[in-house]
């Protein structure tokens, strides 16, 4: 795992990419240099992740709340959800729907599915962008969120940081529970 993210992070710096077997090898990359498809490669890695950890947290952990202060684990699935709408719609150039996920859906089948299908909007606006258009500007900002305009990369990036983010609270939920996280199974389940 650290020896993977090494190896991204030095592509990142490098303006270059790389691929999942390269990263899984801890090899350099000598791959074309493309700042939109090592992007495209740190989203995955971490929707993987993300996807793994709702499929494998067991639904009765799904209302876990470590404090009153935080969301359920259920909740932080919905959030993400919402989230991916929202900025993979923006990035697009078309609004995602605002279904409010984290407040109306609590069962990990309806929370799995919309997981899977914001995932999939951001599939189809990661997929579209290419060091050409990476630098259209995105759509407008839904009302009342705070964020200045932006690019379709930068939106992308915000939200693959976003997710990142999240994914260490996913992180700390399976930790509580005594699980290993996704990220850390192949790495000898520590």
């Amino acid at each position: 795992m650290k020896t993977a993210l090494i190896a991204f992070s030095i592509s990142a710096i490098l303006g270059g990419s790389v691929t999942a077997q390269q990263m899984a090898q801890g090899a350099p990359a000598q791959a074309a240099r493309s700042i939109t498809t090592g992007s495209k490669l740190y989203y995955g890695l971490v929707k993987d992740w993300i996807t793994k950890g709702a499929a494998q947290m067991p639904e009765a952990n799904y209302s876990f709340q470590p404090t009153k202060d935080v969301r359920t684990f259920g909740q932080l699935i919905g959030h993400l959800a919402d989230a991916n709408f929202m900025f993979c719609g923006n990035a697009g150039g078309t609004k995602g729907p605002a279904q409010s996920i984290e407040k109306t859906k609590t069962t990990k089948a309806d929370l799995e599915q919309a997981l899977a299908d914001s995932f999939a909007s951001c599939d189809k606006a990661w997929a579209a962008m290419n060091d050409k258009t990476a630098m259209t500007p995105a759509g407008a900002w839904p009302p009342g969120i705070p964020l200045p305009a932006m690019d379709y990369f930068s939106v992308l990036q915000f939200n693959t940081s976003h997710e990142a983010e999240h994914y260490g609270n996913i992180v700390t939920y399976f930790r509580l529970k005594g699980m290993v996280p996704p990220s850390s199974q192949g790495a000898g389940g520590a």
